[in-house]
């Protein structure tokens, strides 16, 4: 776990203006990493901090030499395309090189100068996914969004016997991986509809997406070593947002008995920026279960998780269809609800002796809260799609739509703190790129 430090501290300011606002993602209090170039160059990409409404150019930092040993040694690692080397460095360096950002970035700096010369504009700039995803695995972490779910199929039994004592997850593709902005063709599968004999190629008519967290990996473990509950988040980086589209009536044919294939591995995006866990610090909450549930195995037991575990980030989605501009909001929900913590998560992935890399990078899952308007799915909040639901603009969906583009926000805040929050990720689903008469792609 991470302790509150200075880096936290909500009286700090910065000579950047804009990075001082109520209503700002990036007060000096967060500053995420991301890997991005000037928009339509042919720049390399390389590593970034956000700041108000501007980068600090990693690249640019690192050539000025203005910082000491083990912070530069790590501003000089995420100089390249790919954050990977500095992921690896683990959380001193994580750390060193956060608590020098912070004090060049403060109102009075002495270093407001050179860093000055370092700042692009976001609205400049363009995003890449922020490392090299070596593998990918999607938890299952909301009890919430499991029974919602589990109750469409099995009404008397919604939670199979293991969700309680196992973090759920499987191992998906990494290289469908976008970044923010992402678009893509509405995917191919077999369908086979409940009265149907035989299965047909199509595309999928219950398109959905899935409102979740990122979890990226830092540190990676030996072969055969599992990490403990003790040690498990300092193997983790930092967290994102993450669209993990699914398209339910694929999947409802084929992930019987291995799970799910084709329904996920067409596209999933995530945000472009990282925020640390050490940023994250103060929005921690206790991690409890309820008296009549099981309780973790020991193993998947510490202290410091049930003192303050779960983080509460706060999660919204929203929709903007083809030719409007309207962001029409479906759920709101929270992080905090999840059943499985991110300590777990690795603690039982590396259980077996599973080998993380830097990089890697975990779903958690669809985060729906208790109640039904904190669903995060479209197949939560039409019930299957027997219940359309209205737009604020007056439009219909039971599932997404040609042209439509899924928006999700989220943002951490208590008394206490400064507001830090995680930016967008957005993503917009295209026709299908198929002729069902000649069988030819587009």
């Amino acid at each position: 776990m991470t302790d509150l430090n200075e880096t936290h501290d909500p009286t700090l300011s910065s000579w950047v203006d804009s990075a001082n606002g109520a209503e700002t993602d990036f007060p000096i209090q967060n500053l995420p990493f991301a890997a991005f170039r000037m928009a339509g160059s042919d720049e390399y990409f390389r590593g970034g901090v956000a700041i108000g409404d501007f980068i600090v150019d990693l690249a640019a930092v690192a050539s000025q030499g203005i910082f000491n040993g083990l912070a530069q040694d790590a501003v000089n690692a995420c100089a390249h395309e790919d954050l990977n080397e500095f992921m690896a460095m683990g959380k001193p360096a994580w750390s060193a090189l956060r608590l020098s950002l912070s004090k060049a970035l403060r109102t009075g700096s002495g270093d407001q100068f050179t860093l000055s010369s370092c700042l692009v504009a976001q609205a400049d700039a363009e995003f890449k996914v922020p490392c090299l995803i070596h593998d990918y695995t999607d938890f299952y972490s909301s009890i919430h969004h499991a029974t919602a779910v589990g109750k469409q199929f099995r009404p008397d039994n919604p939670l199979l016997p293991n969700y309680q004592w196992v973090p759920i997850g499987y191992h998906g593709r990494a290289s469908s991986i976008g970044v923010s902005g992402q678009q893509f063709s509405r995917p191919l599968g077999q369908l086979k509809a409940p009265d149907a004999d035989v299965p047909v190629l199509g595309p999928s008519r219950r398109l959905d997406y899935e409102v979740e967290v990122g979890i990226y990996i830092g540190l990676g473990n030996e072969l055969g070593e599992p990490v403990s509950m003790v040690e498990a988040e300092d193997y983790v980086f930092g967290l994102c947002l993450f669209n993990d589209w699914s398209a339910r009536d694929i999947q409802a044919w084929e992930y019987q008995p291995l799970g799910p294939f084709l329904a996920k591995s067409f596209a999933s995006t995530v945000s472009p920026w990282i925020v640390t866990t050490e940023a994250l610090a103060p929005f921690r909450v206790p991690f409890t279960r309820p008296e009549n549930h099981p309780q973790p195995l020991p193993y998947l037991t510490s202290d410091a998780n049930s003192a303050e575990g779960s983080f509460d980030v706060s999660l919204s989605c929203l929709l903007r269809t083809a030719g409007s501009d309207i962001e029409n909001p479906l759920s709101r929900s929270s992080f905090k609800y999840s059943y499985w913590t991110v300590a777990q998560m690795v603690a039982h992935h590396t259980i077996n002796g599973c080998n993380l890399q830097a990089g890697d990078l975990f779903g958690s899952g669809t985060q729906s809260g208790p109640e039904p308007q904190e669903a995060g799915s479209l197949l939560e909040l039409t019930q299957g799609g027997k219940h359309p639901i209205t737009l604020a603009n007056g439009e219909t969906r039971t599932f997404v739509e040609d042209g439509d583009t899924v928006i999700m926000r989220g943002y951490c805040e208590k008394p206490g703190a400064k507001r830090i929050g995680f930016g967008e990720v957005t993503s917009t689903v295209l026709p299908v790129r198929w002729s069902p008469r000649s069988g030819s792609v587009h």
